[in-house]
């Protein structure tokens, strides 16, 4: 396959989920910044592997072997950017990038050892799962945070937004993986929130919120 036919596989899953739905053209032209007419083309040359299911005006959808090789991607993706974090000392703001590289690596070998070295981990430095080698992997019980009730708690488990702007803003504010947020106030206004974390008090706009994904504690 070539570095773009995985990435489109790679998009299709993230926009339709492990349910695969269809997705129409227009949403992964979109995603991909491409043109309608090259996301047609490039899926007629997926459906031609079995890798898609594509009918015209009717979107695009997963096969389970293109739902297979896509998460087989993503694994290869997120173990990347734990090795990244875990054994090169990159920041979780740089590895997106460079794991877009590192995952089109064909090694099946290299990626199961880089697995064991890591220990096997649940989840990439942005908390997302990442899947085994047989396709499963866990979700948590997560929320937005811009959806919880003021004077909750919740740890914060995930990002929506992996881009190095908001990465680097989190670490600025010092809002990471694994800090309990508690919601003080919310504004009627423009919804954004009044929190406190690490006896810090912060507010933060609705847009943070709507990016932060939080595990509320029992």
């Amino acid at each position: 396959m070539t570095r773009s036919e995985e990435n489109y596989l790679k998009t299709i899953f993230h926009l339709g989920g492990s349910d695969s739905i269809p997705i129409a053209t227009n949403a992964i032209a979109e995603q991909m910044e491409t043109k309608p007419s090259s996301v047609t083309d490039m899926a007629k040359k997926l459906a031609e592997k079995g890798l898609v299911n594509y009918k015209k005006y009717q979107g695009i959808s997963l096969t389970d072997f293109g739902t297979k090789t896509a998460l087989s991607i993503i694994r290869k993706h997120r173990l990347w950017e734990v090795f990244l974090v875990k054994k090169l000392d990159f920041s979780w703001d740089e590895v997106h990038e460079v794991a877009e590289q590192l995952e089109h690596i064909k090694s099946e070998k290299l990626i199961d050892k880089i697995d064991e070295l890591l220990d096997f981990p649940k989840y990439d430095p942005h908390g997302d799962p990442i899947p085994s080698k047989d396709g499963k992997f866990m979700e948590r019980d997560k929320q937005l945070l811009s959806e919880v009730a003021i004077n909750t708690k919740g740890v914060c488990v995930g990002v929506k937004d992996t881009s190095s702007t908001f990465l680097k803003f989190l670490d600025k504010n010092g809002i990471a993986l694994g800090k309990t947020i508690e919601i003080l106030e919310k504004e009627e206004f423009d919804q954004s929130l009044h929190i406190k974390m690490d006896e810090k008090e912060l507010h933060i706009s609705h847009q943070i919120a709507s990016n932060l994904y939080v595990k509320l504690n029992d």
